[in-house]
């Protein structure tokens, strides 16, 4: 089926579309392959599906019974319009082209993405606050900053432009900037309609036609190269593709054209789904799957609304344990695991979580307010959730939560108290391999909660510039194996890539106690290493404690260490004995060498992470060579 797509939208020129849409060249696209279009069958079936007219999320604001509910639903409206007002006094901020410059001139992307995002925020807050209020008073300062927008060289972020490509009109790709531009300027068309001028919906029409659909026209069917994130099992496969599919859903004014980008989605996001392993691990880390699954479940709703409930994605069989990772993850105390490229402090989502719990049906407490500071899509599609939502199944993976979560597959083990806890203590081990998506060479390694403190920590993720996504990415001391609580083997870090595995050997699940056993020798490039076994025994009641012990063998002898990281102070306390503490909370290490003589390193981690505290590597040193190393850390709490 050859889908009608409309002629230069507006009247653009025929040279400023060719200038616009030339082939893109940055390092992501991929190399031409053979379309995998959807068949014309299924095309004219979701098309029969279809409203006549475009229809975004939400309620367009002439629903004025709609939108007072809204009002009087939720206390934090007023307070979002009072803050519009205040914006709409100060003069749009400027985002400067030297800003966007720095990330090809020295990597930083902090500079240009502080200066750019107020700009894009403006759109979301103008729109919810108009449709709220309905006295006309936002439209002018939104169509300033539509007409800001709409004049920038690019959507595409600077850290997806190293090149500068799209910057300087020699290409035009789609990334998670752009796509969620675009999908806000189509949901402010979908819900103001005529209440925005001519000359501003005609502006969005023309800014998406040539940002958004054409380039994704002729990378689906073939004519250009596939972007990468097509068939890509990352976050940006779900964020890309409900960006350009939503926002045709709300614009598009042909139903069958319509109907081509909900197919060519229904292909390509089994992709994203792809990305998990089958035990419902999100290997990119909690903000991650709050980024990707969020904008799974948007879509998953767009479709299913735009089609009468015929498409329901999140009631794929291949969505219901991803669906529950926020659910399975908390640690204990409203502590989540810091793996990958997370960040200390990190939950999920309350507006994903708010519509799945409605979604699945779980009884656990929590995520039943919705409040509206999610973006502009999130804010509309779930302050207008249909009242009778249809429940999917629950897997039993919800079941045990108060003992463990475990993701062999993923290769994370949550472990905590059980529900008549003693003590607040409890333990994340990680295993898995190096080689995946915004992953850290850290198997093998863990965490340890005591109190409401992640003491014993994983410091997560680095403040993004262009090393860490380089080559050079595990020069960091955050992302290499040394900023986690990993061996030092014969002066040796960890090595990256999917070979570089923790073996997951033996398990032992019970009321009392729980282990594992890991073989760590593959993550290890040492040549003399003939073994490297580490067990965690984790041991709950009056007297819980975590114990990892280390059995290493080598063919002559080599150095060992072994360390933990932590965001706290140490304080010796007896010989062989440390306490970390990390403000109200602290845990006892007692370090035991099997009679090897060692002594304690410190060294703090000069990484950039952020706000949070610079992490300590405290490592625990053998003072001579050894052929056999067995070292055991036991950790406990602090009384």
């Amino acid at each position: 089926m050859k889908v009608p797509f409309p002629r230069t939208a507006g009247g653009l020129s025929l040279a400023l579309v060719v200038l616009l849409l030339g082939q893109a060249a940055w390092a992501k696209r991929e190399e031409p392959l053979q379309p995998d279009p959807p068949s014309p069958e299924r095309v004219r079936e979701i098309a029969s599906w279809l409203p006549e007219q475009p229809q975004g999320m939400g309620r367009p604001i002439t629903d004025r019974a709609a939108w007072e509910a809204v009002v009087a639903a939720h206390p934090e409206a007023k307070k979002l319009i009072r803050q519009a007002a205040e914006y709409a006094e100060k003069p749009l901020p400027p985002a400067p082209d030297n800003l966007f410059l720095d990330y090809s001139r020295n990597g930083n992307r902090e500079h240009w993405q502080k200066a750019e995002y107020p700009r894009r925020e403006r759109v979301k807050l103008f729109t919810l606050a108009e449709c709220l209020e309905n006295r006309g008073r936002f439209i002018a300062p939104l169509e300033q900053a539509i007409a800001s927008l709409c004049a920038e060289r690019t959507w595409v972020l600077s850290a997806h432009d190293g090149k500068l490509l799209n910057f300087s009109g020699q290409a035009h790709d789609i990334d998670l900037g752009d796509s969620m531009v675009g999908l806000d300027l189509a949901t402010t068309d979908w819900l103001l309609g005529d209440r925005l001028s001519p000359a501003t919906r005609r502006l969005i029409r023309q800014n998406l036609e040539v940002r958004l659909f054409q380039p994704y026209h002729a990378a689906a069917t073939g004519t250009s190269p596939r972007f990468w994130w097509m068939h890509g099992i990352n976050n940006w496969n779900a964020v890309c593709l409900n960006g350009v599919t939503a926002s045709a859903m709300a614009i598009v004014a042909s139903r069958p054209e319509r109907a081509w980008y909900a197919a060519v989605a229904e292909r390509n996001v089994k992709y994203y789904l792809h990305g998990f392993t089958p035990d419902g691990y999100c290997v990119e880390g909690l903000g991650y799957w709050n980024y990707g699954f969020g904008n799974y479940a948007l879509l998953a709703e767009t479709l299913r609304q735009a089609t009468g409930g015929r498409i329901d994605w999140l009631a794929e069989p291949a969505a219901a344990e991803p669906a529950l990772f926020g659910a399975r993850t908390e640690i204990i105390h409203g502590i989540y695991p810091t793996v990958a490229d997370s960040h200390p402090g990190g939950e999920p989502s309350a507006d994903l979580m708010y519509y799945l719990k409605r979604r699945i049906g779980w009884e656990q407490p929590g995520w039943d307010t919705l409040k509206l500071d999610g973006t502009l899509t999130e804010n509309v599609t779930l302050a207008f959730l249909p009242a009778n939502l249809p429940r999917v199944p629950t897997p039993a993976s919800l079941d045990g939560l108060a003992w463990r979560t475990c993701f062999p597959q993923g290769g994370v083990f949550l472990l905590r108290p059980g529900p008549a806890a003693a003590k607040p203590f409890a333990a994340c081990v990680k295993g898995g391999n190096n080689g995946v998506s915004h992953g850290h060479n850290d198997v093998g390694s863990f965490s340890v909660i005591s109190g409401h403190t992640m003491v014993v920590c994983d410091p997560g993720g680095e403040v993004y510039t262009s090393r860490t996504f380089s080559s050079h990415r595990y020069d960091s001391d955050v992302l290499n194996s040394f900023g986690h609580a990993l061996p030092v083997v014969a002066g040796q870090l960890q090595r990256t890539g999917e070979e570089a595995r923790a073996i997951l050997l033996a398990t032992n699940y019970s009321a009392a106690a729980d282990s594992l056993t890991f073989d760590l020798h593959p993550a290890y490039e040492v040549p003399d290493l003939q073994k490297l076994v580490r067990t965690f025994t984790y041991t709950r009641g009056t007297a819980p404690s975590l114990t990892v012990r280390d059995e290493a063998d080598f063919t002559r002898p080599e150095s060992y260490e072994t360390a933990l990281v932590t965001w706290g102070e140490i304080h010796p306390i007896a010989p062989g004995e440390w306490e970390l503490r990390d403000g109200p909370d602290a845990v006892r290490v007692k370090v035991e060498t099997g009679g090897e003589p060692f002594h304690l390193t410190t060294k703090t981690i000069h990484e950039n992470v952020g706000e949070h505290t610079l992490p300590v590597h405290v490592g625990f040193v053998l003072d001579h060579k050894v052929a056999n190393a067995r070292v055991t850390l036991h950790i406990t709490p602090a009384p």
